[in-house]
């Protein structure tokens, strides 16, 4: 028998993740079998079936007695508010998607364990490197995973766009010093018009009429994989209004002087070596919506690289909801290997 899934949260990453799926013809190895999300389920059938940034599910949804259909297959939905009234055990859920972004700490990851769910792989970093019991990103540290993790975390988009090219410059070239500035799409917590927000204010502006500064961990997300840039990594984040796909701006103080044919040639290596799949690289000339829909964690634009001396800098593009989709199902399919 396959190694059963489930989903905790049904918004944008959780969506993706089951599309990903199909749309990679994992759906049979590794079949959904539990979704909990408080929305109605007719809203879950046609936020699967359409989509505005990913266009139409490639495949027949419905309703069908409490359930969702996808293709012929039943997937049993919950709408639970509290992981207490949840029962992954009498699915026979072997590892749950944790993709509601409200798991902040370990006691509360580990009341999805108390639910029986066995490992739990979240869409977030948490607060705490110490709150799970490792935070994976394919092209960086994959390898660490095995049969003795039970929550573990895929960090953030901007994290896996960013880490495996940081980590490369970094073991050619040392890197003393790195601002970074993610330019990213909307989100879900931003109001089309001006509203409340519980904790910060420019995220209570229209996201449609402005370029909103919001807070990131990135930084904090970077020194936990490179402890030796502790207090050398400044990032910003901003938000504009575009649906999808995002930007970020990589300036780098290097150790030793570089060019950028050199640079370029180290990261176009890496994309179609050890990194293929996971970092792309193309000297054609970009706009963000090229790169919609696109399952990599980050794409090189060697158009906009530039170098003088030991100051690089690097533009690098990502789709900030398939890219990072796509990578919790590399890391799902990886740890169910150790089951």
């Amino acid at each position: 028998m396959p190694p059963r899934l489930a989903i905790n949260g049904y918004g944008r990453i959780g969506r993706c993740v089951l599309r990903a799926l199909h749309e990679r013809g994992l759906e049979h190895r590794m079949p959904v079998v539990a979704i909990n999300e408080p929305a109605d389920l007719d809203e879950m059938v046609h936020l699967t079936r359409f989509d505005s940034t990913h266009g139409p599910f490639p495949g027949r949804v419905e309703a069908a007695g409490g359930d969702l259909a996808v293709n012929d297959h039943r997937i049993s939905v919950t709408h639970a508010t509290d992981p207490g009234e949840l029962d992954w055990r009498a699915h026979g859920v072997e590892l749950l998607l944790e993709c509601s972004g409200t798991f902040s700490d370990r006691a509360s990851a580990e009341r999805q364990l108390a639910a029986g769910a066995p490992r739990v792989l979240i869409s977030h970093p948490m607060r705490d490197a110490a709150d799970v019991d490792l935070t994976v990103i394919p092209g960086v540290n994959g390898e660490a995973l095995d049969g003795s993790q039970r929550i573990v975390s895929s960090a953030s988009c901007s994290t896996n766009c960013l880490l495996p090219v940081l980590q490369r410059v970094h073991a050619r070239y040392g890197v003393d010093a790195a601002s970074i500035t993610t330019i990213h799409s909307v989100m879900n917590d931003q109001p089309l018009v001006d509203g409340y927000h519980a904790s910060d204010l420019r995220r209570t502006r229209s996201a449609l009429a402005s370029i909103v500064p919001v807070s990131t961990g990135l930084a904090r997300g970077i020194e936990r994989f490179m402890p030796e840039m502790a207090g050398r990594v400044h990032a910003q984040h901003v938000r504009v209004p575009t649906l999808n796909v995002s930007a970020m701006d990589v300036n780098l103080q290097l150790r030793e002087p570089a060019d950028a044919a050199a640079l370029n040639a180290l990261l176009a290596e890496a994309a179609t070596g050890e990194l293929e799949g996971i970092l792309g690289y193309s000297e054609d000339a970009h706009a963000s919506c090229d790169f919609n829909h696109d399952p990599r964690s980050g794409i090189v634009d060697a158009t906009e690289t530039r170098v003088s001396g030991q100051l690089a800098h690097l533009l690098l593009w990502f789709d900030n909801e398939w890219g990072f989709a796509n990578r919790m199902v590399d890391v799902a399919e990886r740890w169910l290997k150790h089951a």
